[in-house]
Parts: structure tokens; C-alpha cells; sequence
């Protein structure tokens, strides 16, 4: 063996250690700041009691603000360990005040850091941000701060469908309009591409539909309950129309401005996952969030699908 190849298998072995140390170290940090700043969270939240029964406009301020910390936290995890963020598609910086469903690609356990990193510059995003997630998360360590934040779990499954939609419709009229919330973040294909791809590609094959190789063929139940709650009651001009004239708009009740829909493109296609986002084990690298924003008029709610092998939605 030449001296280059001792010299090439001594570099290898310190990069790994070098590497497993810095995961370690990351882990240890995560593990340290959801130890101190969740139960703060919490703890707070629980002595301003009062504040909700007597101003809850108040109240709600402070837990927005609070909240808006905690995930400014995860997007610390995804920016330390060099996973930058791209942005592409249509400017979304005139809807950020406006009531908003975004609808996203769903890969990984990856896609929900860096939707929070992504939101997290934006101003006013994430304090007035609803999540729609599986009902699991709830006994995850966030799950007690989504609980407080009030946003919904959502229960998947045939035998819970209709009783799960229900709920999600209560919840939009006494948490959602009530609280003034502006984006709702939801995954209408219901789960990640590798579990959900095989049997969308069975049902678009016996339904004669496109045969997708990036998305799946979403899944209506909610993203048709939240239209049938607070969709659009009027019909609309153009998108460009829309944004230069809105002071016009005669809104009669709160309901659903416009769709943004964001397609999450990760590097070679491999999504990176929250394990590998809390270790940063894998090198640094740029994923593209590409979006395109809709008026939600009643045409677009109706025919809403997926459609494409390019992994982009496509509203017809």
C-alpha cells in the first residue's frame, strides 16, 4: 500500500469522526433547545390565562409572537447546517396579509422545517399560520404548542373521514375566523410520496387519470370542506386585476383570498429528512421552492388537481 493511500484512508477516518462528532453536537443542541424553550412556551401561555378570558386580542398577540420564536428555532437547524432555501415562481409578498391556503408537495419529515424556515422572514406569516397536520403529531414535543396555537390535527383513515371533516369545519369557524388567522398550510396528498405513490398510480391506472412519478393525486376531503366553509362567495377578474385594484373588493364574509401553491424541489430528488436536518449529516445543499398563486375563485376551488410527472401543480 503507497503512502497515498495510508494518507487517503487516515483523511477518511477523521472526516468521519469529525463528522459523527458534529452530529452529536447537533443533536445534543436540538435536544437542549426544545428542553428550555417549549416548556417556557407553555409556561407562559399558562400564566397569561387571564389575559385570554379578559383580552384575548392580547393574549393572542403574545402567542403569536411566542410561536413565531419557536419555529424561528427550527429554521436556525436548517440554516446552520448549510441548507439554503431558493425561491422561485410567482411574488407572494402582496398576499402575505391575505387570507391564504397554501398547499404544498409532501416528501419527507423535511418539508415542514423548511416550509417554517421559509415563512420565518417573512414578516407577520408565522404568528397568523394555521397548521393542517396528522392527527399523530399532536403526542410529538410540538405537539402541546400546536395544541396551544390552535392548529388542527386531522385524522386520517376511512372509518374517522367524515367525523375528522367536521371537525375541521368547526374548527374553521371557532379558531380560524375567530382568531383572525391569515395562511393555512395544508398537504392535500395526505402523506409522503414514497408511502402514497404505488396506490395513486393504481387508482389513476383503474380511473384512467395521469400517471404521476413526483406528486400524487391529492386528496379533496379537506381542501373541499375548508371551500364549503369559507370559500369564496363572489366571483373574480384576473390575479393581476385582483392586485391592483383590492381596495374595490366588497368581501361579505371572512373567507379564502387565494391559493398559493408551493412545489418543494430538493436536490437530485432525495429529500432531506428532520433527522438529517437535526444532525446535518448530509452536505450542504440548496432546495427550491417554486410558487404560483391563484385567486380562489369558485372555478379554481372546484377543479382543483395535480397534475404533471414534473412534480408542479397545475389548477385547471
Amino acid at each position: 500500500m503507497t503512502d497515498f493511500s495510508y494518507s487517503s484512508t487516515f483523511m477518511r477516518v477523521i472526516n468521519n469522526v469529525l463528522t459523527f462528532v458534529k452530529c452529536i453536537a447537533r443533536t445534543s443542541f436540538v435536544i437542549i433547545n426544545n428542553i428550555y424553550c417549549i416548556p417556557t412556551y407553555v409556561v407562559w401561555m399558562t400564566l397569561l390565562f387571564p389575559v385570554k378570558v379578559y383580552q384575548p386580542q392580547v393574549y393572542w398577540r403574545i402567542e403569536g409572537l411566542f410561536f413565531h420564536w419557536l419555529l424561528a428555532m427550527v429554521s436556525m437547524w436548517t440554516w446552520s447546517a448549510g441548507y439554503d432555501i431558493i425561491e422561485q415562481g410567482d411574488d407572494i409578498q402582496q398576499i402575505i396579509s391575505e387570507r391564504t391556503l397554501v398547499i404544498a408537495n409532501h416528501q419527507s419529515t423535511g418539508d415542514v422545517p423548511i416550509l417554517m424556515t421559509t415563512f420565518n422572514a417573512k414578516p407577520n406569516v408565522l404568528p397568523n399560520l394555521m397548521w393542517i397536520m396528522d392527527r399523530i403529531f399532536k403526542f410529538t414535543n410540538f405537539g402541546i404548542v400546536s395544541v396551544l396555537h390552535q392548529d388542527f390535527f386531522i385524522i386520517s383513515g376511512r372509518k374517522k373521514r367524515e367525523e375528522s371533516l367536521k371537525q375541521l369545519e368547526k374548527h374553521l369557524k371557532e379558531s380560524y375566523i375567530p382568531l383572525d388567522r391569515k395562511w393555512m398550510v395544508l398537504f392535500p396528498e395526505g402523506g409522503f410520496l414514497c408511502k402514497r405513490r404505488e396506490t395513486s398510480q393504481k387508482y389513476a391506472k383503474k380511473n384512467n387519470l395521469p400517471i404521476l412519478e413526483n406528486v400524487t393525486l391529492p386528496r379533496v376531503g379537506a381542501m373541499q370542506t375548508i371551500f364549503d366553509t369559507i370559500g369564496p362567495s363572489q366571483k373574480y377578474d384576473t390575479t393581476e386585476q385582483q392586485l391592483n385594484n383590492r381596495p374595490n373588493m366588497m368581501v361579505a364574509k371572512p373567507e379564502i383570498n387565494w391559493i398559493l401553491d408551493i412545489t418543494i424541489a430538493y436536490p437530485q430528488g432525495k429529500p432531506l429528512d428532520l433527522p438529517t436536518i437535526i444532525t446535518g449529516s448530509r452536505p450542504p445543499c440548496e432546495t427550491v421552492l417554486f410558487y404560483r398563486v391563484f385567486p380562489s375563485s369558485v372555478e379554481f376551488c372546484i377543479a382543483l388537481l395535480i397534475l404533471g410527472s414534473t412534480g408542479t401543480r397545475i389548477i385547471i
